[in-house]
């Protein structure tokens, strides 16, 4: 199964009156990243929380965001009375400085974060068994995208890989015209010195052979075709971390392609050198996005 590094999931639930929500985000990563954002109240339970996803999600850039809405009755709402003075006694002394007699300054230091406050008690036992199971519907939503996801790219990796195939066979007519301009050459070449110089006949026979193997591009092209099999077999094992793996068989593809074109010495080859080259670039933007 292809996986996606890309997702977004969340879900909700209620607990004594509040509204616990949990969402998750997860952009593509070489590694393991993830930032928590979290009331105080779950602080203490923090790298439980980010171990339950990391396991879960694996790989990515992950975002991992719990707002609790609900803490707005009276019983627990404060006034931070110190911070209120100092603000208030402020504000009044610059209000006389600046001849200012306009303007509410009560309102205006009611206004200023951390005057007014929720009182948060850290979570009970039952609370937090309802907060991670509220993660763990997230994680199964985000899984979902991820898997979603991962179909389209699927689907795009085959065509980039049919793609490349495609080309690889067309280079077939060409080749047998090619080598024969290769022995054409290599014989005019070598004809020519052999006039200027006494050289033995199966000495001059092998350098022909040898250069003509040099420039010969079948292994190459026997190898990119078996690369590619390869890496569509990988699509379909039911492994969920692949993205690595697909990534170096892509470079073995790579290093193939760049081979045929360095050995083809055929403006035609060339042209679909280039086409897969095109191919495999497409292919290895869609890998970095997999997980």
């Amino acid at each position: 199964m292809i996986l996606s590094m890309t997702g977004f999931g969340h879900s909700k639930t209620e607990y004594n009156g509040k509204v616990i929500r949990v969402e998750i985000k997860s952009l593509n990563a070489r590694s393991t990243e993830i930032r928590c954002k979290l009331p105080n109240s779950y602080r203490d339970r923090e790298m439980d929380l980010r171990k339950r996803v990391i396991d879960a999600l694996q790989r990515g850039k992950l975002d991992l965001t719990i707002t609790v809405d609900g803490f707005s009755d009276e019983e627990n709402a404060f006034i931070n009375a110190d911070a209120f003075r100092k603000y208030f006694r402020e504000l009044n002394m610059l209000r006389e400085e600046l001849n200012i007699t306009e303007g509410d300054i009560l309102q205006s230091v009611l206004r200023i974060p951390n005057v007014i406050g929720q009182n948060e008690d850290m979570a009970d036992e039952e609370e937090w068994k309802l907060v991670e199971k509220t993660v763990d519907l997230a994680i199964t939503s985000i899984k979902k995208f991820r898997a979603d996801e991962g179909l389209v790219l699927k689907a795009d990796l085959i065509e980039r890989i049919k793609a490349i195939e495609q080309n690889l066979k067309s280079i077939e007519p060409f080749e047998i015209a090619r080598l024969d301009r290769i022995k054409d050459r290599l014989k005019k070449n070598m004809d020519e010195f052999v006039v200027k110089q006494q050289v033995d006949q199966n000495r001059y026979e092998q350098e022909i052979l040898y250069y003509i193997e040099k420039l010969d591009i079948n292994e190459e092209k026997v190898r990119l075709g078996q690369h590619c099999i390869y890496f569509m077999e990988e699509l379909d094992h039911i492994e969920d971390q692949k993205g690595r793996k697909l990534s170096f068989i892509a470079q073995e593809i790579g290093r193939e392609i760049n081979t045929i074109g360095a050995k083809a010495q055929d403006s035609d080859i060339q042209q679909f050198v280039v086409m897969m080259k095109d191919e495999l670039e497409k292919l290895k933007e869609q890998l970095a996005n997999i997980l």
